[in-house]
């Protein structure tokens, strides 16, 4: 061999040594910055079963009401029965300006003044049932998935129309939905049923349709991609519904029962019962993070996203994650690469 070039790659690997020794970690080593709130920060339930967040605001919905940050979670603010909600059991939340909304155990809950007060929508109103597993609005509709049907109100709550198997729904049990447009997304107990028609009708994705499972508990849409969240697997199709690929523990799952799911760009994200798995290659690729990772526990119950920051739902409290900053060791690391490639060019170069 080469002695300019072996001494070369002497000198690369000296200086890659030096690097390391100062603390330098490998590009793979990138992590997620853990924080957990639970009762001890304010929460009023460490099971968290549902998450939603705009800008320094955090709703969490929690087993013992809903709870409140708009300090992105320095501090927090319960609301239960005691000021209006339904029931202390609270599945999901959304929220768009003032507005909250409160699927419960008891009704769907709503304020308009940020929470200080809430009026109930339950059967009487038109719900399908007073078990709300989830919520969703777009544009001035609201949608909840009732375990009696999916319900769907134009006028803020007023009246309801309620869709069930009746209308194409795969089951009356609807744990999860989502609408952009036109189109409405019901996970239920028998299949993802989608309507391209504001509800009017419904066509049903099964297990025959390549489902991980007929059980969906949650689900999200971007364009024609559409996520469902299974009790086998998460469940992705890229055109409108026609195939489905499903990824299980065999792709990099933390477990094949899937809870909620949300998606940004090609990074998707998977609240399992075993972690929280997410892909930033279009599931290609999974990293699971759990406790060991720093998550408040392994079964998370719902996820949101936001900028490059992660809200988990988890069993023992709210885990919010962002992505390290690269450590100066790290960039030190980088620079040194640099400085090899800089010196090998160097020699050659004046070899000749």
């Amino acid at each position: 061999m080469n002695a300019s070039i072996t001494r070369d790659r002497l000198l690369c690997r000296l200086v890659i040594a030096v690097a390391l020794a100062a603390g330098a970690a490998s590009p793979a080593d990138a992590e997620i910055i853990w924080t957990n709130y639970t009762t001890g920060s304010g929460l009023a339930n460490n099971i968290v079963r549902g998450v939603y967040a705009t800008g320094s605001t955090i709703y969490a919905a929690t087993s013992g009401g809903l709870s409140i940050s708009t300090d992105s979670g320095v501090s927090w603010t319960n609301r239960t029965t005691a000021n209006g909600l339904g029931n202390n059991i609270v599945f999901g939340v959304y929220a768009s300006g003032n507005t909250i909304y409160a699927a419960t155990n008891g009704g769907l809950s709503v304020s308009t003044d940020s929470g200080v007060s809430w009026t109930n929508r339950t059967t009487a109103n038109g719900l399908g049932n007073n078990t709300v597993n989830g919520v969703y609005r777009a544009g001035s509709t609201i949608y909840a998935a009732t375990s009696g049907g999916l319900s769907v109100s134009t006028d803020n709550g007023a009246s309801w129309t309620n869709r069930t198997t009746a209308s194409g729904l795969g089951s009356n049990t609807v744990r999860g939905v989502y609408a952009t447009g036109s189109t409405i997304y019901a996970a239920t107990g028998g299949g993802l049923s989608t309507s391209t028609n504001n509800g009017a009708t419904f066509t049903n994705y099964t297990l025959t349709n390549g489902l991980g499972s007929n059980t969906v508990r949650g689900v999200y849409a971007a364009g024609s991609t559409i996520y469902a969240a299974t009790s086998g697997g998460l469940s992705v199709s890229t055109n409108d519904g026609t195939n489905w690929i499903n990824y299980t523990t065999g792709s990099g799952l933390g477990n094949n029962l899937v809870f909620g799911v949300y998606a940004t760009g090609s990074t998707i994200y998977a609240a399992t019962s075993g972690g929280l798995s997410i892909s930033t290659n279009d599931g290609t690729n999974w990293i699971n993070y759990t406790t060991g990772s720093g998550l408040a526990n392994n079964t998370v119950n719902g996820v949101y996203a936001t900028g490059s920051t992660i809200y988990a739902a988890t069993g023992g409290g709210l885990s919010v994650g962002v992505e390290a900053v690269p450590e100066p060791s790290t960039c030190a690391m980088a620079l040194a690469g640099l400085a090899c490639g800089g010196y090998s060019l160097f020699r050659r170069r004046r070899a000749r």
